[in-house]
């Protein structure tokens, strides 16, 4: 075995056993390639990657390979998960060779850690002639690498780097209407989505045009988000037997999933078809955001209420094995209700892809039209469908389980502890609250030190390296899986196996603490327990004093007494995840406004004006900076709600689309808005721009002062 074998990223356990003398990120690696005057070859990807175990097969487990690799270069292995930081380096060196990333990711550097060449996935035979091509360029012309290294490091310092604006300009619905004007030339009118194939969800994206298609009135934007999140949700991205989201399609019809289920995925998605119920109350955003929480209780929660990161897209060696069904098999599980399952679910003999009469399930009529078409009643149709679909389920739970990742990230389980707060504000079912106060003391106990600061990666004392290994994951969770064949909520079962992941690492990135942050707002205003906006503040000032730069107005990714690596990079760019900073310039906007905070305000102003320019360029990567604009254009409505009914008067309040809102109260509460304000009598006040109205009585009242305001 190599360096790798006392790892516990289930990434880097995967390699332990390639003949490849992998090192892990780290001092000793890196002061080997120094002693040794050796290349570094920086290799990045993720355990739930379908390419990355493609190159493992192809090139990392091949010995003749290996040999060249051993011989040449000191050899890294790196989780992005678990490092971001360092992926973040050699993503940018890539993009700016290429043009294009991905992973899995592949870096040659020079000793000293700069990069001189780059790329994502190669073939056996490629890859083994670039290594030779590369060793014997830095053996014959080294000044010529080391003019190249200079010259890609000062780009990899300059790439998405932000001038620092002094004047706030007028932000105006005009600039607004723009940028998204910009944005709907990139809307695929026919299938939804941006784009054509491959297609991501991109959920912060919709959730940004939702909320202005809502504010601005516009119905063509409207009609983009709803398009989209239908053709989501009958697409074969997602699981309509399991629940939950792949990471994107492979075609440009939502129907051939790349199959790896990941946590931040099926969180923000969570998040925005729980919102879009409130906004566009369709039955069909209920059951997704259902079976999203089903998925992730079933499969990713530990036994400490902590999330795991993801599920392998391959099973047996083969994508998609898992998920994928012959008609033959179907017809073995469900005999004479064969027909109709497969007429729903689009199931022939020949197969709809690639695998030789294989199908991939996906849905495209509506079941009002499939019903009379076939002649059935509508809840005849459903009822029928889904006692096939648990049989279904039923069966699939005895295959060859995909591998778990399962690592423990503090900045995805911020995003989930959000989106189970979005979806308790949408639906009021207390056992999604339950769920989220359960996960967010796990944070509290689990990833925040005791100098008040974060760990991006849960440290249990019971874990083993063996235990972490997703290789022993799917024989174990086979049963829990057959326990819990509903898509419904089980707490009690399924929930996995104590497998918790033991990480090197104690360090944090500004992801982690925005996530977090956002999220404990989140839980504030479904709970009006003050002590998680206490909790986010503290941690908002940890990320102030640690990450902030003042001299540039942006957040750095990296800590100031974190590794230094050969640049100190800022997140900027929204992707399938909102960047860190954006997320950061929303936090500081709302702790501002809850706390009455003029430097909380003053920096999240400062973030937008450096940002500002760029929206309207390219509006899809910005979409989380758009939402702040929204709120700075349309104002924030702060609403508080106080006395002994406040609760139910929230609850009744939240079936009301606001999304340019906060909300406070509570029987009790010390922020400056709620002096004053706490009776006998229930009330409700309507506050904005440091005014607010007379205190309403109801919610119609209240609604008709935010109408007029």
């Amino acid at each position: 075995m190599n360096h790798l074998a006392n790892s516990t990223s289930p990434y880097l356990l995967q390699h332990a056993n390639n003949p490849v003398n992998w090192y892990p990120w780290g001092p000793e690696a890196l002061q080997r390639a120094k002693d040794e005057n050796k290349l570094i070859l920086v290799s990045i990807g993720y355990s739930a990657c379908h390419w990355c175990h493609v190159m493992e097969h192809e090139s990392f487990e091949d010995e003749k390979v290996a040999a060249v690799m051993n011989e040449y270069f000191v050899c890294i292995k790196v989780d992005r998960e678990e490092r971001p930081d360092v992926d973040q380096i050699y993503m940018s060196a890539v993009q700016l060779m290429s043009g294009r990333g991905g992973w899995p990711l592949n870096c040659i550097c020079l000793p000293d850690q700069r990069p001189i060449y780059g790329g994502t996935y190669f073939r056996k035979n490629d890859w083994t002639s670039l290594l030779f091509n590369l060793a014997d360029f830095y053996k014959n012309k080294p000044d010529e690498a080391e003019e190249y290294a200079a010259k890609l490091t000062e780009g990899i310092i300059q790439y998405e780097s932000i001038a620092f604006v002094k004047e706030q300009p007028d932000n105006t619905l005009d600039d607004l209407e723009q940028t998204v004007n910009n944005w709907k030339k990139y809307f695929d009118k026919k299938e939804g989505g941006l784009g054509a194939a491959p297609k991501f969800p991109m959920p912060n994206n919709w959730l940004s045009l939702m909320r202005y298609a809502h504010l601005a009135k516009d119905e063509n934007v409207a009609g983009a988000v709803k398009l989209t999140l239908h053709k989501m949700a009958f697409g074969g991205i997602y699981d309509h037997i399991g629940g939950g989201f792949a990471r994107y399609a492979v075609d440009g019809v939502w129907h051939v999933p790349h199959f790896e289920k990941m946590l931040y995925d099926n969180a923000q998605l969570l998040g925005l078809y729980a919102e879009a119920f409130t906004w566009n109350p369709d039955p069909l955003y209920k059951k997704v955001a259902e079976g999203i929480i089903g998925f992730t209780m079933r499969e990713l929660c530990s036994p400490e209420y902590g999330f795991y990161s993801a599920l392998d897209a391959d099973s047996e060696g083969k994508e998609g094995k898992f998920y994928i069904f012959t008609k033959t098999e179907i017809e073995h599980i469900l005999g004479a209700d064969t027909d109709l399952f497969c007429i729903y679910y689009h199931i022939t003999d020949d197969g709809n892809w690639e695998e030789e009469a294989s199908n991939v399930l996906f849905r495209r009529e509506n079941d009002e039209e499939l019903a009379d078409k076939l002649g059935l009643q509508v809840d005849v149709l459903l009822e029928k469908i889904e006692a096939s679909r648990q049989k279904v389920f039923e069966a699939r739970s005895l295959r060859v389980r995909p591998g778990l990742d399962n690592k423990i990230l503090a900045s995805w389980n911020g995003l989930m502890l959000k989106g189970l707060c979005d979806a308790y504000r949408a639906f009021n079912k207390p056992e999604y609250l339950d769920m989220a106060i359960k996960n967010a003391g796990f944070i509290l106990g689990g990833l925040l030190n005791k100098d008040g600061r974060l760990s991006r990666i849960y440290v249990s004392p019971k874990s083993s390296p063996k235990e972490a290994s997703p290789k022993s994951s799917p024989k174990e969770r086979t049963s829990k899986e057959k326990e819990t064949a509903s898509i419904s909520l089980s707490f009690g079962e399924g929930r996995g196996e104590a497998n918790d992941y033991r990480g090197e690492a104690n360090v944090a990135f500004l992801d982690d603490y925005a996530n977090i942050i956002n999220a404990f707002i989140a839980l504030y205003e479904v709970t009006f327990d003050e002590q998680w906006l206490i909790h986010a503040k503290k941690l908002a000032d940890q990320a102030i004093g640690h990450y902030y730069d003042e001299a540039s107005g942006i957040f750095f990714y990296t800590a100031d007494d974190d590794e230094q690596l050969i640049a100190r990079k800022s997140e900027i760019m929204d992707g399938v995840t909102p960047a860190s900073n954006s997320v950061m310039a929303r936090n500081l906007h709302q702790l501002g406004l809850l706390f009455d905070d003029g430097q909380y305000l003053d920096i999240s102003a400062q973030l937008l004006r450096n940002i500002f320019p760029h929206l309207s360029k390219y509006p899809s990567a910005y979409s989380n900076w758009i939402l702040l604009l929204q709120e700075q254009v349309f104002g924030t409505y702060e609403i508080a709600v106080t006395g002994n009914e406040a609760e139910a008067i929230r609850q009744e309040m939240e079936k009301n689309y606001i999304p340019n809102k906060i909300i406070l109260g509570g029987k009790k509460g010390s922020l400056p808005l709620l002096q004053d304000k706490f009776g006998a009598a229930t009330q409700i006040f309507i506050c904005k721009d440091k005014t607010c109205g007379l205190p309403a009585k109801n919610i119609a009242e209240a609604i008709k002062q935010i109408r007029n305001v």
